[in-house]
């Protein structure tokens, strides 16, 4: 019996009323669809567990082929297949590391040309850039840059001085300094044909790769430059001590708080130059400073003996130890009025100026090898080293000359506190040494003292505030000195006669009275109105009235000189 066809209106029906259940038995539709997932999950667990099962009868199939061909147990079958697998499975690793790896060098390699291309290109940029040959050849060759680096030719400005020299400024390569090519100042001199005392380099502040090298036609100080005039002194930013290798004035900027410390072997200019330095301080300070001088040449210095409050021509160490008690005294007095001032939360007080000038220092250093006279070479030791340490605070200034540079000529602990050094010619580089200090050849540019020509007095190396400059002392004419030192003194008298009425004034207008440069306490004690007759408290009662220490005089007798009073009295101090 064949079973009736339906019709679409019938199957349309037929969905009709299923929806319309289904909207109206919408939990029995969830209990169908779970049913329904439940269903499928099984199916999919049984199909995984029948996958399952036919890989393991293909593997045991594989597995018992592989026996059969080769007739193995069925062990070393297995281990056999597993060893094999991990084999396979290894170079397969190993391709894929090699692969990756390969792809990465390749990355990296064209990332590493693209950064170099600029770099080429500079390179190349640079080596087509024209070269200053000359400083190039001589750098290289000393060894201040290196084989591959050069002078650009636009980074070098040349000036033609007439009569004088060369002077080039350049910049080293990139990763150099001016340091490189200081260190290399003798060999680069014997590149360019000359020696080390034909070369001036100075550095920028700018940049540490600009240099300023000047090349001398001919040796320095060939010609004797002229003098320079007062107005040129005046104007000079500092205190100039002499010429520099071009002829221009060179010296130190201030004497502040400074001392200088000048060696050299016996003719070679040192009381020349150190006359030259007195005049120029008279010219750039006037009369408003005091002049403390010991002449150990015993006439060294006799030019400026007029206007010094103390003249001492003398190698004798106890004349030194008295000047250095007069100044040790006089430092003492300063410190004490600037502690008033800090405690009084006042101004420091500006105190006069004072030079403390030895010519043949080396001779008050030395004993006779008795007892008494070592004890008191110790003591001018000590206070020397106190009073160059302790004075510069307080406006004194000392200056030693020595012919003697040698180590045991100035003690170590003097030695050590002179903050400007300047050596004249000398034979070996440990007098140099003495000098300028046993670091000097460690320096930036040093200049040897013993490459300079003997011949040439008056030459000298200056080192000051790191650096090192070839000098000649100015050599005055005597006239010019005496008219130096007479404004000087014309000057002074002046500046006494506004001196106010004092204690002090009256003291030195009775030693002018009496035509004495020295007068005992005894006999001026009296004169001022202190009759105290026990000497002890008479000479505590007269120093107290005219405020400066008291000194010794002939024979050891007690008592003031005029120099010291009327230092005083312009000074206050």
């Amino acid at each position: 019996m064949s079973t009736p066809e339906k019709s679409p209106s019938r199957l349309s029906e037929a969905g009709v009323i299923l929806k319309d259940s289904l909207d109206q038995n919408p939990g029995g539709d969830m209990r169908r669809k779970q049913q329904y997932d439940n269903n499928e999950d099984g199916q999919d667990t049984y199909g995984q567990m029948a996958g399952a099962i036919g890989v393991l009868v293909i593997a045991f199939g594989i597995l018992a082929a592989i026996k059969d061909k080769l007739g193995l147990s069925w062990p070393a079958t297995v281990l056999l297949t597993a060893g094999a697998l991990v084999a396979l499975g290894y170079l397969a690793w190993r391709a894929k590391t090699w692969v990756k790896r390969r792809w990465a060098d390749d990355g990296e390699s064209a990332a590493a040309l693209k950064q170099e291309a600029p770099a080429q290109a500079e390179q190349a940029a640079v080596a087509a850039a024209p070269v200053h040959s000359e400083l190039t050849a001589a750098l290289v060759r000393a060894g201040a840059i290196g084989r591959d680096e050069v002078i650009l030719l636009s980074d070098v400005r040349t000036e033609v001085l007439p009569g004088v020299g060369t002077q080039y400024v350049f910049l080293v390569p990139e990763a150099r300094t001016h340091e490189d090519v200081a260190k290399r100042l003798g060999p680069i001199a014997s590149m360019l044909g000359v020696t080390r005392l034909h070369l001036k380099l100075e550095t920028s502040r700018h940049t540490e790769r600009e240099v300023r090298l000047l090349k001398l036609n001919e040796p320095p100080f060939s010609r004797l430059f002229d003098p320079p005039s007062k107005r040129e002194i005046r104007e000079f930013d500092g205190i100039p001590l002499g010429h520099d290798v071009t002829g221009a004035l060179g010296g130190v900027p201030t004497f502040d708080k400074a001392s200088m410390l000048i060696g050299g072997m016996t003719q070679m200019g040192k009381t020349t130059l150190v006359n030259g330095l007195i005049t120029c301080l008279l010219i750039a300070y006037g009369s408003d400073f005091d002049l403390y001088l010991l002449d150990g040449k015993l006439c060294g210095l006799t030019k400026f003996e007029k206007i010094a409050v103390r003249y001492e021509a003398s190698d004798d160490p106890a004349v030194m130890e008295s000047m250095l008690d007069d100044l040790l005294s006089r430092v003492d007095g300063r410190y004490t009025r600037m502690q008033e001032a800090i405690r009084n939360r006042k101004p420091s007080p500006e105190f006069r100026r004072v030079f403390f000038i030895v010519d043949e220092a080396a001779d008050f250093y030395t004993d006779n090898g008795t007892k008494e006279s070592k004890e008191q070479v110790r003591r001018v030791e000590d206070k020397s080293r106190s009073l160059v340490a302790k004075s510069l605070e307080s406006g004194i200034c000392a200056v030693m000359l020595t012919q003697r540079p040698a180590n045991n000529a100035i003690p170590v602990k003097v030695r050590d506190q002179f903050l400007y050094r300047m050596c004249l010619y000398v034979a070996s580089e440990g007098g140099a040494k003495v000098a300028l200090g046993d670091s000097y050849f460690d320096t930036i540019a040093p200049i040897h003292p013993a490459l300079l020509d003997a011949s040439v007095k008056g030459q000298a190396v200056l080192f000051a505030n790191g650096t090192s400059t070839l000098l000649r002392g100015f050599n005055f004419p005597d006239e010019f000195i005496w008219e130096v030192v007479d404004e000087v003194a014309a000057g002074r008298r002046v500046e006494f006669e506004k001196v106010p009425v004092s204690p002090l004034r009256q003291a030195i207008d009775l030693m002018q009275s009496h035509g004495v440069e020295f007068m005992p306490t005894a006999e001026l004690a009296p004169l001022l109105g202190i009759t105290e007759t026990d000497p002890t408290s008479r000479g505590k009662q007269l120093n107290r009235l005219l405020g400066v220490a008291a000194d010794k005089g002939a024979q050891g007798v007690r008592g003031y000189r005029l120099a010291d009073l009327t230092a005083a009295a312009l000074s206050g101090s």
